[in-house]
């Protein structure tokens, strides 16, 4: 139906820029089980219950496929947590592939610093992060599990039905889709 009307639409001289979302990398183990790390469990284990509060701000409870679990997740924590030592026992754990301060995420990822906790952890590839599993309904899975907000997941398709001419040096990115089809693909 899709490929129907896109179809219809080329054909009557439109310029169609597709993308997606997010990547496309499975985060389910070889059962097919979700492939969950649960931050705030593992906080509330490490400093104590509701100490930490965990945010998964890049989440959908769109179970389809996402089950309200994300790849990015920031942390809050009160002042006097130490953070350089929390830090360094997230970067250790299993399916964590970054992890940093406020700071560094605003800077790395052009994040507005008003809306960062205090630290931000981005699971690994094939990883995904929840709160606690209580608070994940994953019983509607009905697709392999994928996620949002990962580094992994910045690889994404962007097609178009007319040639692109993208300047040298520029590297284009899935929210750049609306200027690529107004001011950069070529006269047909």
């Amino acid at each position: 139906m899709i490929d129907r009307y896109v179809g219809h639409l080329d054909a009557s001289g439109c310029v169609l820029a597709l993308t997606a979302d997010h990547g496309m990398n499975d985060k389910h183990r070889a059962d097919g089980e979700p492939d969950v790390v649960y931050l705030q469990e593992i906080l509330d284990e490490w400093l104590g219950s509701g100490i930490a509060r965990v945010i998964l701000p890049i989440t959908d409870p769109y179970v389809v496929h996402h089950g309200a679990l994300g790849s990015f997740a920031t942390i809050y924590l009160p002042d006097e947590t130490d953070r350089a030592a929390l830090l360094s026992r997230l970067k250790a754990l299993e399916g964590i592939d970054e992890a940093m301060d406020a700071t560094e995420a605003c800077r790395r990822f052009e994040l507005p610093a008003d809306r960062i906790g205090d630290l931000v952890a981005v699971s690994g590839k094939h990883k995904v992060l929840g709160t606690a599993r209580a608070r994940h309904d994953l019983s509607g899975l009905t697709e392999p599990l994928r996620s949002h907000g990962g580094i992994t997941e910045q690889t994404v398709p962007m097609i178009l039905n007319r040639k692109v001419e993208v300047p040298a040096g520029r590297t284009l990115r899935n929210f750049d889709v609306f200027d690529v089809a107004l001011n950069l693909v070529s006269a047909p």
